[in-house]
């Protein structure tokens, strides 16, 4: 079954002869480059990565050491999110105007450089949660071919395993705004306070965290295994958290889920009805 996913994606990516890959260096995108690579040849694909106020320093040079060990042409990009008109006040379609942005940034690279689609890390896990970002893709005839090919994070992960990817194990990743409670203002003080809180957990043994901001109020989220080094740590962490100006610092008990934040969105949607 996952050999015959592969095939089908292969097939997509050999029909679109080349391809601009938005590549932000997380799980999917790697492997979506790679494949695009082995597939069509580097001379035919292009990597790019836009570098922002959401998107940690970290994770910008993990993204250029990727591209370098994969072979791959690669491009970095500057873009502001925080510029973008609505963007910055949070609604619920927050990642529609990044995605957009985004994508009138790859188009004409794409025709500068000769290329005939752009591609991004969408899967098949994404369809059935709040991903306004699609819509633009839509908009934009923007393709995700791990999609398309129907495959899962699971089935990425094992791929890439397969395939010696470091990347296969890697924790998943979402843009910074993403730990920000909707309708809660945006800005780059917030931004930066919570790239420093994730990464303080982060250096004390903890891969996986997310750090939810409830205006004054930290919310923490780790995978269960992880709860007991956490409170192991409880006292620094508070501490740290509190210097970055943080009042309240809790741990939620539900441990991390991707997207919590939409949590938020269904109750609101119930409330309505």
């Amino acid at each position: 079954m996952l050999e015959e996913k592969y095939k089908k994606l292969q097939k997509i990516l050999c029909d679109m002869e080349t391809a601009v890959v938005a590549f932000s260096g997380g799980v999917d995108s790697t492997f979506l480059l790679k494949a695009a690579l082995d597939t069509l040849g580097s001379e035919n694909v292009l990597a790019v990565t836009a570098d922002s106020e959401t998107y940690p320093l970290e994770e910008l040079e993990e993204a250029k050491k990727l591209a370098v060990l994969l072979g791959a042409r690669h491009e970095v990009i500057e873009t502001s999110e925080l510029s973008i008109p609505g963007y910055s006040e949070n609604t619920p379609n927050r990642c529609y105007f990044c995605k957009k942005n985004l994508f009138e940034h790859l188009i004409p690279m794409m025709e500068d450089h000769g290329y005939k689609n752009i591609v991004f890390g969408l899967i098949a896990d994404d369809m059935g949660e709040h991903r306004p970002g699609i819509q633009a893709a839509k908009e934009f005839n923007v393709r995700g071919p791990l999609q398309e090919a129907d495959l899962y994070k699971s089935e990425i992960r094992e791929l890439s395993h397969d395939f010696g990817l470091p990347t296969w194990d890697k924790p998943s990743f979402a843009c910074l705004s993403s730990r920000i409670a909707y309708g809660e203002q945006i800005t780059i003080e917030k931004l930066r306070k919570i790239d420093q809180s994730e990464k303080f957990i982060r250096n004390i043994g903890i891969r996986q965290v997310r750090v939810r901001t409830h205006d004054a109020l930290a919310r923490i989220e780790v995978e269960a295994r992880d709860m007991y080094h956490l409170m192991a740590h409880r006292i620094d962490i508070e501490r740290k958290l509190k210097s970055l100006g943080f009042s309240f610092v809790t741990i939620d008990l539900s441990g991390y889920r991707s997207g919590s934040m939409n949590q938020l969105l269904e109750k609101q949607h119930y409330a309505v009805k």
